[in-house]
């Protein structure tokens, strides 16, 4: 779960970490009204749970109340990156804004430990800098039995060449940055950028911050901050009926019972020439009403041009997912072609059911794979 930019500053600076005085706006009169109230001279930032909103133009400087007024009016309602404006904020305006550093936590997969990232290149995306100048950036890997230690954020100011009078502070918001990452079962804690102000202060202008979706069982003051306004219908409906469900770029569409099979699903199915369009896993528990709320997900992307069930059957059983098949293709309207793959657990009694419902089937995913592809293929043409 992404949070927005003023909830992932709130929560750092629960943490110490310095943010700009500064509210949330969702009208221009209710953004005159803070930029007044923080003297009137401010920056308006849209909140939408995406990236380069400054390049399309959804961060702008006002000098007083009435341009802050403007420049909200401007703002809200676009669309960036196809995720419409809702709400602003509306921070007051850094002193003389001298550098820009890039610091975050985040989990490095491989050494399977938090990793905190600094950069003196802040401002900019880091995936650029690592492109084009890596040597600008620098890691230390944190042993949550220990914390971050003092060497260890001393080792990264000094390799961003930080001015020596600034470590102290440095420190105090790393180790705020690393504490909220903690505390808050974080994937990601960013600050981008982190600026020096011409009084000699370290501020975080910007902030972003992703909840592990799993831990938001214990993190009920954060489960209640997701905005659901943001994110895509199809992924509401997964949501709501138990389904794991991330939207790509291919066209075949993906219906699998496991997180692992379907990684391998995805990776068969590129292997044959096609591209997945969808990883959706429906979990051991698959019911009518989850299979066809999962098909009925799948075929709301028009890139959809084949969809492939592959089911194993450990605690769900292949009967029920066929069955739950023919009853969602009654409840959805559709010529796009599938291809069943089932195995396990009454499997045989599942392709009965699918044989007798006239559904294209296969024993073995390679079969499923190139089936799924050649049935695209044939429908885009």
């Amino acid at each position: 779960m992404n949070l927005h930019e003023y909830q992932a500053k709130r929560q750092f600076a629960e943490h110490g970490v310095p943010i700009p005085r500064g509210d949330v706006a969702v009208s221009p009169d209710e953004a005159r009204t803070i930029a007044r109230d923080l003297g009137g001279k401010v920056v308006v930032k849209a909140q939408v749970l995406t990236g380069g909103r400054g390049k399309a133009g959804g961060v702008k400087l006002a000098d007083n109340p009435d341009e802050a007024e403007a420049r909200s009016r401007e703002i809200l309602g676009m669309d960036i990156k196809g995720f419409t404006v809702h709400k602003v904020l509306v921070d007051q305006q850094a002193p003389g804004i001298e550098q820009e550093l890039y610091l975050a936590v985040l989990i490095d997969r491989d050494k399977r430990l938090p990793m905190m990232m600094a950069s003196a290149a802040g401002g900019i995306d880091i995936e650029e800098v690592a492109a084009k100048t890596p040597e600008k950036i620098f890691r230390v890997y944190i042993d949550p039995s220990l914390g971050l230690r003092g060497y260890q954020t001393t080792y990264l100011a000094a390799g961003m060449d930080l001015p020596r009078h600034l470590w102290r502070q440095f420190h105090s918001i790393a180790t705020g940055l690393y504490d909220t990452f903690r505390h808050n079962d974080a994937s990601l804690t960013e600050i981008n950028p982190l600026v020096i102000t011409s009084a000699g202060k370290l501020l975080a202008l910007d902030g972003k911050m992703t909840i592990d979706d799993n831990a938001l069982y214990r993190q009920p003051k954060l489960a209640e901050m997701r905005d659901t306004q943001e994110e895509p219908a199809a992924e509401r409906e997964a949501r709501a009926n138990g389904l794991t469900y991330i939207k790509l770029d291919g066209e075949i569409g993906c219906m699998v019972n496991g997180a692992g099979l379907a990684m391998a699903t995805m990776d068969i199915i590129k292997l044959y020439g096609g591209e997945p369009a969808n990883f959706l896993d429906i979990g051991g528990n698959a019911t009518t009403e989850s299979v066809t709320a999962a098909l009925r997900i799948i075929l709301s992307d028009p890139n959809v041009k084949a969809v492939l069930f592959n089911i194993f059957g450990g605690i769900v059983r292949g009967d029920e997912v066929a069955q739950g098949i023919v009853a969602a293709l009654e409840d959805v309207n559709t010529n796009v072609p599938m291809v069943v793959r089932l195995l396990g657990t009454n499997a045989d009694e599942g392709m009965v059911i699918l044989a007798e419902a006239n559904m294209q089937t296969a024993t073995t995913l390679t079969e499923a794979a190139k089936k799924a592809v050649g049935a695209a293929e044939r429908y885009a043409a």
